[in-house]
């Protein structure tokens, strides 16, 4: 598997953050709107799986394919760089500053939104031919998910707020975790292996991730389905990107920075003390 060790990569991600954050703007924009396109694209072939075998592990266990894909072609998610970018900074990167950090969030998220919003239109496009017909059962079982993962938590109101919020927390912690997993291993199958195990995680236990919902819930709304843009952004898309930034950056990046690069001097043994004996 050619494993590297924690502190071989974890250095990476710093470089990785920091690349990133320099990035030209129209790369940036390009890379990001290709990893949304993919990650939604994978995100529908799932509830294709989903609909058609009746059995939810089958299509989280298919799904980390785009995933793997889109980080072997050097494509951003915003879950990923939420994880990334902010290291750089902490790290005290030459040149790098929180205003770059923030410019590389806003435009990873502008093209992976529109990246998802073009396979959302193209998959409302398919399930209703054109839009000449009702949406196939496919079409309208997303429609059922944007249903329930929006007006489904504005129901329980700011216990709904919470829920969302934590769900966003544990997607990303597992997320950020396969953008790691990436880095852990030099050979194409090592990397596979680790991205998936942590990826196939969050989407069985649907837990909320920003990029896929950036499909989910307008593929929703071209389907007629009945909730608005209002409740997707207040019930969904916004504490989803508010808890995905907390948990990836709390449970992995900063974790694992502070344990593996900013680590603190070893416990000083006195190896002269006589070691105590039991009355």
């Amino acid at each position: 598997m050619s494993y590297l060790a924690p502190s071989e990569f974890v250095t990476k991600m710093v470089d990785a953050g920091e690349s990133k954050i320099f990035m030209s703007t129209r790369d940036t924009i390009i890379r990001a709107y290709m990893a949304g396109a993919i990650l939604t694209l994978a995100a529908w072939f799932a509830v294709t799986i989903n609909v058609n075998t009746g059995q939810p592990l089958v299509g989280a266990l298919l799904f980390p394919v785009g995933f793997v894909m889109l980080y072997l072609l050097g494509f951003d998610l915003l879950t990923g760089v939420f994880v990334l970018s902010p290291l750089a900074l902490i790290d005290k990167r030459p040149g790098v500053t929180l205003g770059g950090v923030l410019r590389n969030w806003g435009l990873v998220f502008i093209g992976n939104f529109a990246g998802a919003f073009t396979v959302a239109f193209m998959m409302a496009f398919v399930t209703t031919f054109g839009f000449t017909q009702p949406p196939d059962k496919v079409g309208t079982a997303i429609g059922i998910i944007g249903e329930s993962r929006t007006l489904g938590y504005a129901a329980h109101g700011a216990a709904g707020m919470a829920t969302l919020f934590m769900r966003g927390m544990l997607c990303n912690w597992m997320v950020s975790t396969g953008v790691v997993g990436a880095m852990i291993s030099t050979s194409v199958p090592g990397k596979v292996i680790a991205m998936w195990m942590p990826i196939l995680v969050f989407f069985y236990m649907v837990f909320e991730h920003s990029v896929v919902n950036m499909f989910l819930f307008p593929s929703g709304l071209l389907l007629g389905a009945k909730f608005s843009i209002l409740d997707y952004l207040i019930w969904n898309e916004i504490p989803t990107v508010l808890g995905n930034l907390v948990g990836g950056l709390a449970f992995t990046g900063m974790t694992l920075y502070a344990t593996h690069v900013m680590t603190l001097p070893k416990r000083q043994v006195d190896k002269a003390a006589k070691p105590r004996v039991a009355a």
